[in-house]
């Protein structure tokens, strides 16, 4: 039983991580840390998981564990490794965007794709897991990346929902502001293109820095992320097809869709639709995925199911929301 340790999960995707692990047949909940909810009960703030977690929120850390998450926030992982000492054997998979560009002196992050990176995350130690935007947006690029195909501007428009800006309040989260509203933010210069172009570029080492143009927007709902990107190319749309039937048969959760996808088909899952059509010389591919769950804790557990050698789908067969 691989025993697990979650700093910083008083947020949403530590909510989502211990929701994922309470029901995973491989794993055991060591402690939850929170330096904002210390001494609480776990359902007190997570008040869906009433009956089904008598854990308290802890301060400092607890006995040593065989794999700790870091669900801090970004430019908190780091301070986190440096205050405090932890054993080498303890593998980390952090949540947050610190060590996906590059790995401190001490330790090495292996970049958690698995959809890009599967045999190194298998022997790695320590997992940068990937953005949420980034996911839906290289897993809709990979194969023709793999392929050398990427030779032209890529255009992606995505939204997500409000919990990709995280549990604590602002301007731009609350639900008066949220509901019935969209709107652009950092238009062409969203921290997660970083993340995207790196990877990309170890695929295809032609592709150009700066050839994506990303275009973010927030939704008015809670969870989930549409992403659509069209490039062109030289390919029919049944040869596209089949780069990505033969890419993605191997990987579990992404599944080629022949009808255009919405969001509910994703929420509450790790799963990933991708679509695909052709308008004369140009590719369009739209991806969806839960951005809680395949953009952060979904894919964090897969990650670690990789790292374990357990079965990579193993406690993550969660159903979507009805309609």
């Amino acid at each position: 039983m691989i025993k697990a340790g979650i700093i910083g999960g008083a947020g949403y995707t530590g909510g989502e991580l211990i929701r994922i692990l309470l029901n995973h047949p491989q794993c055991e909940i060591t402690f939850i840390q929170s330096r904002s909810q210390a001494g609480k009960k776990i359902s007190e703030i997570h008040r869906d998981l009433i009956g089904e977690c008598d854990l308290t929120f802890q301060l400092e850390l607890d006995s040593p564990v065989d794999v700790l998450f870091l669900c801090l926030g970004h430019g908190e992982s780091k301070p986190f490794l440096k205050a405090n000492v932890l054993p080498q054997k303890t593998k980390i998979i952090d949540l947050s965007q610190d060590f996906r560009l590059d790995s401190p002196p001490d330790r090495k992050f292996v970049y958690g794709l698995p959809e890009a990176n599967k045999p190194e995350i298998i022997k790695a130690e320590n997992i940068a897991n990937p953005g949420c935007f980034a996911t839906a947006i290289q897993l809709a690029l990979l194969p023709l990346a793999v392929h050398n195909y990427l030779k032209n501007e890529i255009h992606v428009s995505g939204i997500t929902g409000s919990t990709g800006a995280g549990q604590k309040p602002s301007a731009t989260t609350h639900f008066s502001w949220r509901s019935s509203n969209i709107s652009l933010y950092k238009a062409f210069e969203h921290q997660h293109l970083a993340e995207i172009n790196k990877t990309l570029n170890t695929l295809q080492t032609d592709v150009k820095t700066g050839s994506v143009y990303f275009l973010p927007f927030r939704g008015s709902f809670t969870r989930g992320i549409l992403a659509s990107a069209y490039t062109k190319i030289k390919l029919s749309i049944e040869q596209a097809e089949k780069i990505y039937s033969n890419y993605y048969y191997k990987h579990p959760f992404v599944f080629i869709s022949k009808e255009n996808p919405d969001l509910k088909q994703v929420v509450n899952t790790n799963k990933v639709l991708l679509f695909l059509e052709k308008h004369d010389d140009v590719l369009n591919i739209v991806s969806v995925i839960d951005n809680l769950i395949k953009g952060a804790s979904g894919q964090a557990v897969q990650n670690m199911n990789l790292m374990f050698g357990l079965d990579e789908t193993c406690g993550l067969q969660l159903k979507p929301v009805a309609f």
